[in-house]
């Protein structure tokens, strides 16, 4: 029987981790990319060129068919935490619900509705009412990203809350939306939506080039997203840094695991490379920067950070969050690089960084995952920290079903996520 259960408990746990790793791909580019459309929309508004008419009328495209992927994919995410997880609507459904209507009630309509004169009123509405659906729409999706990391960050930090009758209801709204981590992780899923969103008009643009090397609009969206995303990247250090400290405060057994740190230490070392061996609690390998931890969290070379031996069982499993969040700031080092290198060639972009610039199409797809991975794993052993343990909310599925499903999800998003690549690829390159 407990064999059951913890059979249960991880392929429940890997399904829904593979259902929202494929939903957050489309999000994390309409949150930015709907601010970027409306921008090409002004673009042209002001100044009545060709070229940003063109530029305009592919992103809306590619807007339109991300959002109707993320629609899809969030409302197949939705249905398991009735299938898989019913513990986690029978002990928190009063505050998850509610977070959840919001989100629908306050911009999933509103972005639906203006979408639609976006893609089909712009002969039929004036030009600023047209530019105004467009500002809707970026407003609805960021209203949307608003109410959804709410709900996350109340998962990870709640607040606001109190036990009636063994089931948690709202004491203060305010205090559970702004619990004491929403304000960090909502500017740091939002310039990682920007980024994102930067790099794939960027990539795209460099396709296009490499087709077409005098396409005047691909050439102007290049510029503009090389540019943008040398503003994002460098924001996104700053808020990634005061998001670790409320970390630091909040989970400190997370960043005790992202940092692979297993005793308390003042002035811990920062661990660049290990191989983790979790079983004998030490590194393997290790390539470290002395006091590195301690200064990049506490902003002091002898700071002390706890290392999991405070927290017995009750911290994530090390590898996989130490892992992911070298492949996050890796990646955003890389993309750094490129986006304030290529200020120096925008004028006349060479081969090299059309192709580089290409090659990084879906990079913000690759941080953002890597984000994700550290947030949700990072929160175990725990479904709503303090509250409710993931154990105890997973459903009484079989494996054998749930295995089933689980084979039929990936074969699903495996073929529709390769379809909206070529489709992208297929949009670009014919401009």
């Amino acid at each position: 029987m407990e064999e059951a259960l913890a059979e249960a408990l991880v392929l429940s746990r890997v399904q829904f981790g593979l259902n929202i790793g494929f939903h957050i791909l489309f999000p994390t580019i309409t949150i930015g990319l709907a601010w970027i459309v409306a921008w090409f929309r002004i673009r042209y508004e002001l100044t009545r060129e060709e070229a940003w008419l063109r530029t305009y009328k592919l992103w809306v495209r590619v807007f339109a068919l991300t959002f109707a992927m993320g629609v899809v994919s969030g409302v197949t995410m939705s249905f398991q935490f009735g299938t898989n997880w019913p513990g986690y609507m029978n002990r928190v459904g009063n505050i998850a619900g509610p977070l959840l209507a919001y989100e629908v009630l306050t911009a999933f309509f509103l972005e639906a509705t203006f979408l639609g004169v976006m893609l089909f009123g712009m002969e039929r509405v004036s030009g600023r009412m047209h530019v105004a659906s467009s500002l809707i729409v970026a407003f609805g999706t960021t209203v949307s990203a608003f109410w959804i990391l709410a709900l996350n960050s109340w998962m990870q930090t709640p607040a606001g809350h109190v036990q009636e009758y063994g089931e948690i209801i709202a004491a203060s709204w305010l205090a559970v939306i702004f619990n004491p981590s929403f304000p960090y992780r909502l500017a740091h899923m939002l310039l990682a939506s920007g980024i994102t969103a930067a790099f794939l008009v960027a990539g795209l643009a460099a396709w296009r080039l490499l087709a077409a090397p005098h396409a005047v609009a691909a050439l102007k969206t290049l510029r503009f997203g090389a540019r943008l995303a040398a503003v994002l990247v460098p924001l996104q250090i700053f808020a990634g840094d005061q998001h670790g400290l409320n970390t630091l405060e909040q989970q400190p057994a997370k960043v005790a695991a992202i940092e692979a740190l297993w005793h308390t230490e003042r002035g811990a070392p920062l661990v660049l490379f290990a191989l983790i061996d979790e079983d004998n609690g030490r590194n393997r390998f290790a390539i470290e920067v002395p006091k590195g931890a301690a200064l990049i969290l506490t902003h002091r070379m002898d700071g002390e950070v706890k290392g999991l031996e405070e927290f017995g069982d009750d911290h994530p499993p090390v590898a996989p969050v130490f892992t992911a969040f070298r492949v996050m700031v890796g990646m955003g080092v890389a993309m750094l690089f490129l986006s304030w290198l290529s200020q120096f060639f925008l004028r006349a972009p060479p081969r090299w960084l059309l192709w580089t610039f290409a090659g990084f199409t879906f990079a913000g797809w690759v941080a953002t995952l890597a984000g994700w991975l550290v947030t949700e794993i990072g929160r175990q052993p725990w479904l709503v920290t303090g509250i409710l343990r993931t154990a105890e909310a997973v459903g009484d599925a079989g494996g054998a079903k749930l295995g089933a499903s689980l084979t039929a999800y990936v074969l699903t998003y495996a073929a529709l996520l390769l379809a909206y690549i070529v489709t992208l690829t297929h949009l670009s390159r014919k401009g």
